[in-house]
């Protein structure tokens, strides 16, 4: 039952409804639009927003958001997880290790892609904390991981679990790292390819929250890995 509370059987009706339109925004439609509404609200409002303040505001409605179409799924969540903490911290500790394994396979694998490719994604977050390394930080280690685990692990890998297990390890984890790359693709189609990166990560984190029996054994990797990350740069 543990591990049942980290999936779909955790989800109401209204929240795999609603999180399958903020999964379709997340993915498609405020990558889009974000820059044309803080333009006009800078036009309104007649003043100019940093590139650190616009990314700040955006995460926190996002993060908002995502809470307030599944806080519901996240107090049972944490329910699991604090009633049963050590498979919740074995989980962290077996995902961390499987993380620094595979998270080497996959980046020696990426350069052997034609072009040696650099990762735009990482490239960008490396210039935003050179220039705002306190939100940065917080976006990225704690905001980010809320979002994303919570629609990529709590819901698409949730809800496809229940028809096949193998197919949302698979799915979840490619358009996870799709999600990644494809805003830096125009004009250049082989750029998808730097998603070969992200597998390992999807992997890890997926299994982590199905062996953990909550979202949090997956948010927690997910901030400890970019936290690492973060510190790797600074």
């Amino acid at each position: 039952m543990a591990q049942r509370s980290a999936g779909a059987a955790g989800l109401s009706g209204r929240e795999k409804i609603l999180g399958g339109v903020l999964l379709a925004g997340y993915l498609a439609v405020f990558p889009l639009f974000a820059s044309r509404v803080f333009d006009s609200a800078e036009f309104l409002l007649g003043i100019t927003l940093e590139r650190a303040t616009r990314d700040a505001v955006y995460y926190y409605a996002l993060s908002a958001l995502t809470l307030v179409v599944f806080g519901g799924f996240w107090r049972r969540s944490a329910r699991a997880a604090f009633a049963s903490p050590g498979r919740t911290l074995s989980s962290l500790g077996l995902g961390l290790v499987a993380f620094c394994g595979l998270n080497e396979l996959f980046t020696k694998l990426l350069s052997l892609l034609p072009g040696q490719l650099a990762n735009l994604n990482d490239a960008a977050v490396s210039a935003r904390l050179g220039a705002s390394p306190g939100s940065t930080i917080f976006i990225v280690v704690f905001l980010a991981p809320v979002v994303e685990e919570t629609l990529f692990r709590g819901y698409l890998f949730g809800v496809l679990r229940e028809y096949s297990r193998v197919g949302a390890y698979v799915f979840s984890c490619l358009l996870w790292a799709l999600a990644h790359v494809w805003q830096y693709a125009a004009g250049d189609w082989t750029y998808l390819l730097t998603a070969v990166q992200y597998i390992a990560p999807g992997l890890v984190m997926a299994w982590t929250c199905e062996r953990a029996g909550s979202l949090w054994g997956s948010v927690l990797l997910h901030g400890t890995v970019n936290a690492l990350a973060v510190w790797s740069v600074l």
